[in-house]
């Protein structure tokens, strides 16, 4: 009797408290999808690495001037070509594995066609923000 009312507890625990630790598994077909649409990212980045070149470039020259863009432009697009063609190696070689955060890309933005006119939009907002100096003001410093 002693043994019965002991492993009772015992019992009901094991029979109710494993529905109280089951996870909700991933549908297949959605964990596919993500697979796939990470190994076509990893081949689209090797395959389109060179374009960070021109690319930053022309960022680099939009953004800061012609002259410091054709100096500093292709120095970011050779470092950026390599990064995005190392990232595409890695995501086409673990497309498999679930790594970073769930099959995110490791790279932002996801495609070297993505991403041209973000930074322009975002000094201009800058520009309006900040107050501008009138002369009356110079003058009474």
């Amino acid at each position: 009797m002693r043994l019965f009312t002991a492993s009772l507890p015992l019992i009901l625990f094991l029979t109710f408290g494993t529905a109280a630790f089951a996870q909700e598994t991933q549908r297949t077909d959605v964990i596919i999808e993500k697979m796939s649409f990470k190994l076509v990212r990893g081949v689209t980045n090797v395959a389109t690495c060179l374009a960070e070149f021109p690319k930053q470039i022309y960022i680099t020259s939009r953004n800061r001037g012609k002259t410091t863009g054709l100096i500093i432009g292709p120095l970011k697009g050779i470092g950026m070509s390599l990064y995005r063609g190392f990232t595409g190696i890695a995501e086409t070689a673990f497309f498999m594995i679930p790594q970073p955060g769930y099959f995110d890309p490791m790279i932002d933005p996801d495609f070297v066609w993505k991403g041209w006119d973000d930074i322009r939009s975002d000094q201009n907002r800058t520009k309006e923000a900040e107050p501008t100096e009138t002369p009356a003001e110079k003058k009474g410093e």
